[in-house]
């Protein structure tokens, strides 16, 4: 299980929309990249993250776990997007290259939780 996770259509799009994010924090100035930065690149790099440590767990249950920090990850790096934007530290353009990852993502997240889910259930 624990080699597949750069496989999974999902953990790429983690690090597309993480990679994204941190090539667009790297232009801000100091204080907006200490601020808001540093907390929208970690969310986005969990995001990634905990899909990777899931599958190395070895159970499906702590992968579905994991799986569910990543949901929340995704959750909080919406939230500090939406800061970013209301503080006029993102373009329309950024924001719109953004976007689709995020609505893309979002679903992906939710369907491989419930594939989990159902390998859980036939392996009880």
């Amino acid at each position: 299980m624990a080699q597949g996770f750069k496989e999974l259509e999902v953990y790429q799009l983690a690090e597309k929309l993480s990679d994204e994010i941190w090539q667009i924090v790297a232009t801000w100035d100091l204080f907006a990249r200490d601020t808001v930065g540093k907390q929208l690149v970690r969310s986005a790099d969990s995001i990634g993250a905990n899909l990777a440590e899931g599958t190395g767990r070895g159970s499906f249950q702590d992968n579905r776990r994991f799986i569910n920090i990543a949901r929340g990850s995704l959750t909080e790096t919406q939230h500090w997007l939406r800061r970013a934007y209301h503080r006029n530290l993102l373009t329309p353009e950024q924001t719109a290259k953004l976007q689709p990852l995020i609505t893309t993502l979002a679903p992906k997240l939710n369907a491989y939780r419930n594939s989990i889910t159902k390998l859980i259930r036939t392996t009880q």
